[in-house]
């Protein structure tokens, strides 16, 4: 093996643009992340400015470049945030802001698309009972051109983050398959889904394989850089969720739950995605999970590494439900809230961090039952990985919620691994991705279940129903 050969992955994620260079074998060389804002200007609103994406990314790859001068780059892969979308110019100049995945503007104009559609047409366009949330390209492409009707006129391109900073850095505009959730399948565009919103299909980027070489890139001296994927499934080649069998809980900004099957069947609140040979993967992301550790941070006065240091100490007994902006997965509601619940005058600040981290797990076990109900099957194990995976403890009360082992793998940024596998398959350095990750993918340390907390998770998944009115009465 040549230690001075290295594959880039790139992950434009929803805090910060993470930057990491890979040995063949899947060991991290060097890794520098870049943080950027994201702005609210109205509530439910959630904004970011791709020039920040594209600023952080040159930074981050110097950065990366300048602690390794001696190493050849090989190739690099790009994974991004989904449903997150912006306008820009042929010119690739943007027009608009990047209405990220939590922005929930347009919920009610997804309701509106949805109802268009009878559990019937769902089946035979999308292939089970899916739901158009506010996060839907067309969702957000009939409020642009509502809303924006100037810019909308105006635009050549509707783009996720990574199809952005791949043309930028390589000046050719595409995107893949798995990314284009709701608009696409396995056979391409979905006609009925682009119809939606008329001139939204003349705005979308042709559709490649994730593993395709969209060209070289000259802030990468030179090397060819691919399509690229979104995120989560960056995270499933970063964990070898690409084997039946397998699961993962990848755990960042929010949370995604994973499962490899060879079940077809699909299930309310999780996507399918469109199989690789006969393996599908079925998956569920939420709406918080670090950004339920960072709001508890904020509202509570303490900072995020503080937060996880109360919450050491803290009693289970509370029940936090993170429905800070809604929830996606499995529940897809817009307007539900999230709740402490369980209050006595006794609870700390301590309980209440506690409560924080196992009520992200909770969720995650909430849709770890719909994917395992579309799988046909209870997975053994969950790989965990992601920043989340950095807490001892955080890892811990997974194994505890979920009530299996839960492995922790030897790179976190699974989702940059991905990237970069990818990266490694377009240049002919490994036959396919599956391949790639079974021989990079390792386990730093399994957690095995300690304490039995299906007592609470009883009441977070009984409170969802049973606050049904509060929830109204708050919108």
């Amino acid at each position: 093996m040549n230690d001075n050969q290295v594959v880039l992955g790139i992950d434009i994620g929803t805090t910060a643009v993470k930057v990491a260079a890979f040995a063949l074998d899947g060991r991290a060389r060097a890794v520098h992340s870049v943080a950027y804002p994201i702005t609210r200007p109205r509530p439910g609103w959630a904004e970011q400015d791709p020039e920040d994406w594209w600023r952080a990314t040159g930074t981050a790859i110097s950065a990366v470049l300048a602690e390794l001068p001696d190493v050849v780059i090989s190739s690099a892969g790009i994974v991004s945030q989904v449903n997150t979308h912006l306008l820009t110019k042929e010119d690739l100049t943007p027009l608009t802001p990047a209405v990220i995945w939590q922005d929930q503007r347009c919920a009610d104009v997804a309701r509106e698309l949805d109802a268009r559609f009878t559990p019937e047409d769902k089946v035979r366009i999308w292939g089970g009972p899916v739901a158009l949330d506010a996060s839907f390209v067309g969702a957000r492409a009939a409020w642009f051109a509502e809303h924006e009707p100037d810019k909308w006129a105006r635009a050549r391109w509707i783009l996720s983050p990574k199809d952005f900073i791949g043309a930028r850095l390589t000046g050719r505009v595409a995107t893949d398959k798995l990314s284009g959730v709701r608009i696409a399948g396995a056979q391409g565009y979905l006609p009925e889904a682009v119809a939606l919103v008329d001139g939204l299909g003349e705005r979308l980027p042709e559709l490649l394989e994730p593993e395709t070489p969209l060209g070289p890139s000259k802030e990468l001296n030179g090397a060819p850089v691919v399509v690229g994927t979104m995120d989560a499934f960056g995270a499933v080649f970063g964990t070898r969720t690409t084997e039946l069998g397998r699961g993962m809980v990848s755990c960042g900004t929010s949370l995604v739950v994973a499962g490899a099957s060879r079940h077809r069947g699909t299930r309310q609140g999780v996507v399918t995605f469109p199989p690789r040979g006969d393996l599908y993967v079925h998956a569920g992301p939420t709406q918080a999970a670090g950004e339920a550790v960072r709001w508890w941070a904020q509202a509570s006065g303490q900072t995020v590494p503080e937060v996880f240091e109360t919450a050491a100490d803290g009693a289970a007994g509370i029940v936090f439900t993170p429905y800070l902006q809604g929830e996606r997965a499995p529940l897809w509601d817009a307007d539900v809230r999230g709740s402490f619940l369980g209050l006595t005058s006794s609870a700390t600040r301590a309980d209440l961090s506690r409560a924080v981290l196992t009520g992200v797990a909770f969720s995650a076990r909430h849709v770890l039952e719909q994917v395992e109900q579309a799988c046909s099957f209870q997975l053994p194990s969950l790989t965990f990985s992601g920043g989340g995976a950095r807490s001892d403890l955080w890892t811990q009360l997974h194994a505890d919620v979920l009530g299996r082992p839960v492995e922790r793998l030897r790179v976190h940024d699974s989702a940059a691994l991905g990237a970069a596998l990818l990266g490694a398959v377009g240049v002919g350095l490994q036959p396919d991705v599956e391949t790639a990750a079974a021989e990079t993918v390792a386990v730093e340390r399994v957690f095995e279940p300690q304490t039995d907390l299906t007592r609470l998770y009883e009441a977070y998944r009984a409170s969802y129903e049973g606050l049904a009115k509060v929830h109204e009465l708050l919108k």
